[in-house]
């Protein structure tokens, strides 16, 4: 996760499984109808090198491309400097080791302790303006893996 990296997706059809574009995007990358719809607002769906919409049915050997280059406000979340246990890292992902006894989203009584908080200093140490979303929902009080697109 870089600054100046394009982030981009890439899933090919080697089956039936999905009748749309849509559909790939909820069950292959689990994005939120949120992001899907920035997606398309954006035209950032390609399916065979042609800007596409959501709802497009989809055939054996499609290619279908996301273009996740653009930026996103995070000034909801206020960046909290803490030690970041990253396990993985690429363009498109953030892997963190969550210690037990931090939430993941700030809320009223975690408002500047949550890792979002220290994901958000993280990406602004970087430079990277990108939504904070995490992937999973794991309470205060377990230890294990979140994810992080």
């Amino acid at each position: 996760m870089k600054n100046g990296e394009i982030m981009k997706l890439e899933y090919i059809v080697k089956d039936n499984r999905y009748f749309n574009i849509k559909q790939v995007l909820k069950e292959e990358f689990n994005m939120s109808s949120r992001l899907i719809v920035k997606l398309k607002n954006h035209q950032r769906i390609i399916l065979n090198d042609e800007v596409t919409y959501i709802d497009r049915e989809i055939n054996m050997n499609d290619i279908i491309k996301l273009n996740l280059d653009f930026e996103e406000d995070n000034s909801n979340i206020i960046p909290t400097r803490m030690n970041l246990d990253i396990v993985y890292e690429d363009e498109a992902m953030l892997i963190l080791n969550k210690p037990s006894g931090i939430a993941i989203h700030p809320s009223i009584l975690h408002y500047e302790n949550s890792l979002s908080n220290g994901v958000r200093f993280y990406f602004d140490k970087i430079g990277l303006k990108r939504k904070i979303r995490p992937v999973n929902r794991l309470d205060r009080d377990t230890s294990r893996y979140s994810y992080f697109c």
